[in-house]
């Protein structure tokens, strides 16, 4: 295994305060709270949407539905990255006609952000979907361009960003990992 150098991006209180700010721009985003639905793609993007959707409670005391969407069978880059087990799709909401904020943690080269569009249309026509992304790490392969970003950080192609979530990490906090030429 190649060598790698790891340097935390967003500690816990970092994360927190970011998730935050990206709560209060989809807030500010909208014209009305009812109208809005978030839509988490698996796996990172679903419990960050349930944490953009607490604080949107917090701050308005409005209950804002989260779903979560698996993009599996819509990618078109699985011979690169190889088959993998398909998450479960769940959409407890009508999308027709809804402001549908998608929620992931890292945009990359932007392929997995048109398979969740491509497999949303196959749930219903949203009035407008916006893209809140933790992390835009550049490189993008498709024109797509993130609504909402927490933090923007230029990457090489061959380092990683991690995202670690309380509820499936038991921590909170970002990290780039860099190779480390021996």
């Amino acid at each position: 295994m190649p060598k790698q150098k790891t340097v935390e991006i967003l500690s816990a209180d970092e994360l927190r305060r970011t998730v935050n700010r990206l709560a209060s721009q989809v807030i500010e985003g909208s014209s009305s709270l009812s109208e809005i639905a978030l839509l988490g793609i698996r796996t990172r993007g679903v419990p960050l949407g349930e944490l953009i959707a607490k604080q949107i409670l917090l701050l308005e005391g409005v209950s804002v539905p989260v779903g979560a969407i698996d993009i599996t069978f819509y990618r078109d880059d699985l011979d690169r990255i190889g088959l993998r087990a398909p998450g479960k799709t769940e959409i407890p909401f009508d999308i027709n006609g809804k402001l549908v904020v998608l929620v992931d943690d890292v945009i990359f080269s932007g392929r997995t952000i048109g398979a969740a569009l491509s497999a949303i249309h196959d749930y219903g026509r949203p009035k407008v979907v916006r893209l809140l992304v933790l992390v835009d790490r550049g490189h993008r392969e498709l024109p797509i361009h993130p609504d909402f970003v927490g933090k923007t950080l230029p990457t090489a192609k061959d380092e990683q960003i991690k995202v670690f979530l309380q509820d499936l990490d038991q921590r909170d906090g970002v990290v780039l990992i860099k190779p480390i030429a021996e």
